[in-house]
């Protein structure tokens, strides 16, 4: 593996560690009140990688046998559904980020303060398998928008290492994923008063930017792909010729 693979995979695992899943829902948990129970936030993010770890795993293997083929590549129902999803990327970027405004926004806000009480507490009756419900919820629906591990599983399997060597790789990858909400976690259990105004904030600021952000960089990424999708298009090409 090269040097500028191993940066650019870093740099992808860093931005990813900022999602919802790998730092917004663990800072959640480490807000609620009580003395932070580690495991419970451990498990969480542990269920968390590991989900991204297999589903990587399991994309990379299927995007190398796809890319050994360049014709496919090329090919114009490739080309097409490319076109597709990229439209598709971009108009959804339009509805990321608008905030639902119900009637009884308090109370939902409610039971979810008390639904994390319990999760992070032995007397919350299913707490672990709340928690790990929760874990594997927002890592499925993360999933599609999770544009930098996309990314990352497509530089590895077009890297074209050997299958440990792609564990080792997506192994770390996750790692590094989790790596900010595991140092928040330390900084929790050693220094709670200095580090629970930090935590507040962040939280704060990802509910209010997060989604936004989400929007433009999907919208720019489907913008990218319809645009390269379209230039391989015969009769759009032949169509550009003729004006």
């Amino acid at each position: 593996m090269t040097i500028t693979l191993a940066v650019s995979l870093l740099v992808l695992a860093l931005i990813d560690s900022t999602s919802f899943g790998t730092l917004l829902i663990p800072i959640w948990l480490l807000l609620a009140p009580g003395a932070v129970r580690a495991g419970r936030v451990l498990l969480f993010l542990g269920t968390v990688a590991g989900f991204y770890f297999v589903v990587g795993i399991l994309l990379s293997a299927g995007v190398g046998r796809f890319l050994s083929d360049p014709e496919i590549l090329n090919g114009p129902v490739v080309v097409r559904v490319q076109l597709v999803v990229g439209l598709g990327l971009f108009a959804w970027s339009f509805f990321l980020g608008k905030k639902k405004r119900t009637a009884d926004g308090t109370r939902e806000q409610g039971r979810l303060l008390r639904w994390r009480d319990r999760a992070m507490n032995d007397g919350g009756g299913g707490s672990v398998g709340s928690l790990i419900a929760l874990a594997l919820g927002a890592a499925a629906l993360e999933l599609a928008s999770m544009l930098p591990y996309l990314a990352a599983i497509g530089l590895v399997a077009a890297e074209g290492l050997d299958p440990p060597t792609r564990t080792l790789v997506l192994a770390a990858y996750c790692l590094v994923m989790i790596t900010p909400a595991l140092l928040l976690l330390i900084g929790r259990l050693a220094a709670r008063r200095a580090v629970e105004p930090l935590l507040t904030r962040i939280a704060s600021w990802m509910e209010k930017r997060g989604g936004e952000t989400t929007a433009w960089v999907v919208g720019i990424l489907g913008f990218f792909i319809a645009r390269d999708a379209l230039v391989r298009i015969p009769e759009f090409t032949r169509f550009l010729d003729s004006l």
